[in-house]
């Protein structure tokens, strides 16, 4: 996912893909856990993700303030 593609998003839609992508961290922890985990790196993305989904959410939660 490029920062590109999320300053597109709306407010409600990236609280929406911020919820999607915590689920999806969530199940890559559980298939880590159980050993059924292919792609490692998958789950570095998502946290890349999910940073630069928050910091996009802020920084249009600033902008609406100022």
């Amino acid at each position: 996912m490029k920062a590109e593609d999320v300053r597109g998003l709306t407010a409600d839609q990236l609280k929406d893909k911020l919820a999607e992508l915590k689920k999806e961290q969530f199940n890559l922890r559980f298939q880590k856990a159980t050993g059924q985990l292919e792609k490692s790196s998958r789950i570095t993305e998502v946290r890349k993700d999910i940073a630069r989904v928050k910091t996009i959410a802020r920084q249009k939660a600033a902008e609406a303030k100022a």
